[in-house]
């Protein structure tokens, strides 16, 4: 690797810490929306209920964010593929698209799903 190489791998690295913070503040949010929901079934507040569903829009709506990031990330790494890219170096290239991709496409669905379902019907949650 050269030193360009090196600094954006770097560069990459930090932006991924920066992505783990952001994951802790969703598991507050999840724990926060979790409080909200659980206050909903036992009381029946609708003010509980509305909260929770903004919280999980919210927590959705950054996720999708970050899932969109490793997509694109994923598709600068079949971009640029040498022309002396093994076998090995190419499947696990594809590989990692598509299994963004697939994070992405149930990051849409969750969101969606957070969105349209007003009454609580489903169980949203990501892993």
């Amino acid at each position: 690797m050269n030193n360009d190489d090196i600094n954006k791998k770097l560069k990459e690295l930090t932006i991924e810490d920066f992505i783990w913070v952001i994951y802790i503040g969703i598991i507050f949010l999840s724990w926060y929306s979790n409080s909200l929901e659980r206050n909903y079934y036992i009381t029946k507040n609708n003010n509980s209920k509305e909260k929770y569903r903004h919280v999980m829009l919210v927590i959705f709506t950054i996720l999708l964010i970050v899932y969109i990031y490793f997509l694109k990330g994923s598709i600068n790494g079949i971009k640029n593929l040498s022309k002396n890219a093994t076998k090995k170096q190419k499947d696990l290239a594809y590989l990692s698209f598509y299994a963004s991709l697939l994070i992405t496409i149930s990051g849409v669905i969750f969101l969606y799903i957070s969105y349209i379902d007003n009454d609580l019907d489903v169980e949203v949650a990501f892993n």
